[in-house]
């Protein structure tokens, strides 16, 4: 006799909190963009005081306008933000004469030279650095540090060492309620306009609900508590014309508007599938019908009227920081880290390394509002990391990769998320152990 047995499998319920650390109280563009690093230098400025001194005891800790008081080659610490001149980088005026075919320029990958220049600005004064125990190239505009080195005749300063304000905060010492057995689906880039296979994407959805594989496999499946949505769900790119190709502008955006329109509908019925026994998380992404600049805000929720009426389904903001039952767990759709890209040579650095120095410089984009557009902060700057995070990822990046730090005990799992419609991958995490499985969904044929 054939077993009829059928086996029924109870998915974990595990608290969201969004922290809101993103949302925007008010839409106020007014303000001037030059506050926002006076205010990141005021965040930051004792955190790199502390690791100074635990560098460089011996040494006394001044400001930029005290270096007339020293000696010529005397080593003292000096702090501030630095700045990076990008010799390759084009000004607005260079762009706006671009667009109008007046000096037409070839498009730039990045903007990495050799001719590069750092300085580092306080609230006061900027002064040129020099010497040749920096490398430039692994240094972008945005980023609080403290130098050691030495005042030069010409007016510059001599780098011997420096140091940023350290991965994180101090681990909270209360105890953590480990959650046995749960498992997050980190995913980015389903780019439903672009994607014209939509075979992985089917099974995707039928591998989270159980509807693939045998009873092993659908076990697993449904250790799933949480799937994050990390941007660029709606489209995976926007193509660019020039001021010559008007005509041939109009007729594309009449084209995207109703593409647009009928991959927001495929990503709500895709959605609501499994809104229905699986918590969701949907981050917009760079091409996502929202704005563009840092912090993106949530979706509107008229967008997805079908999956929205879910308690289950959450539109929050890029960034987004969060916790998942007592793991702190914070990411971006992937502009943070693609932008400093653009200012290195890519071979140079992995995104995965970039992922990790901007922990270690304690800031999710500092190249804000530098080459990356935001919102003018004026009295803060929520880009700043704040939390002891547990879990850290990029979405929307060209192959999986992953790594895990640990300073002072404590742990961070840092990940790159695939685009799933070029490389047909999502992200498997072990909220317990933290371990990380790819997870293909390519057909093989």
């Amino acid at each position: 006799m054939e077993d009829n047995t059928t086996c029924a499998f109870v998915r974990e319920n595990i608290p969201l909190n969004d922290f809101k650390r993103f949302l925007l109280s008010s839409k106020n563009v007014q303000c001037q963009y030059s506050s926002i690093y006076v205010t990141r230098l005021n965040a930051l400025r004792d955190n790199v005081i502390l690791k100074a001194k635990i560098k460089w005891a011996a040494h006394k800790i001044i400001n930029i306008s005290d270096l007339v008081e020293f000696e010529e080659n005397e080593l003292c610490v000096i702090t501030g933000t630095l700045y990076k001149h990008e010799e390759l980088k084009r000004s607005a005026l260079q762009m706006f004469a671009t667009e109008l075919q007046v000096c037409p320029q070839p498009l730039q990958s990045n903007y990495e030279s050799f001719k590069d220049i750092l300085f580092l600005e306080d609230d006061a004064l900027r002064i040129k650095l020099t010497g040749n125990h920096m490398n430039v190239q692994s240094i972008v505009t945005g980023i609080v540090s403290a130098l050691l080195g030495r005042r030069q005749e010409n007016g510059t300063f001599w780098v011997e060492d420096w140091c940023f304000p350290g991965y994180f905060p101090t681990p909270s010492t209360s105890s953590i309620s480990l959650q046995r057995n749960a498992m997050t689906l980190l995913v980015s880039g389903l780019s439903l306009a672009n994607n014209v296979d939509p075979f992985g994407l089917t099974l995707l959805s039928e591998w989270i609900i159980g509807m693939a594989g045998n009873s092993s496999i659908q076990k697993e499946a449904a250790r799933i508590a949480h799937v994050i949505i990390a941007g660029n769900s709606i489209r995976g790119f926007i193509e660019k014309f020039n001021h010559n190709n008007y005509s041939k502008q109009k007729k594309y955006n009449e084209i995207l508007s109703k593409e647009t329109e009928v991959a927001t509908h495929r990503l709500d019925e895709f959605l609501q599938s499994i809104v229905k026994c699986c918590c969701v998380t949907l981050m917009p992404g760079e091409f996502d019908p929202t704005c563009h600049m840092l912090p993106q805000q949530p979706l509107h929720p008229c967008l997805l009227p079908q999956t929205i009426r879910y308690q289950s389904f959450d539109c929050v903001t890029n960034p987004w920081v969060g916790s998942i039952g007592s793991r702190i767990i914070a990411g971006s759709s992937g502009q943070p880290i693609q932008d400093i890209m653009k200012v290195d040579n890519v071979l140079n650095n992995t995104p995965l390394e970039w992922l990790e120095n901007t922990l270690y410089w304690r800031h999710y984009a500092p190249t804000v509002p530098n080459s990356l557009p935001s919102y003018p902060y004026f009295q803060n700057d929520p880009f700043i990391i704040k939390e002891c995070l547990d879990i850290y990822f990029v979405g929307n990046m060209e192959k999986y990769e992953t790594k895990v730090i640990s300073d002072e005990g404590h742990i961070v799992r840092l990940v790159c998320i695939p685009n799933f419609s070029k490389t047909r991958t999502a992200v498997l995490l072990d909220l317990e152990s933290l371990e990380t499985f790819p997870i293909s969904f390519e057909a093989n044929l």
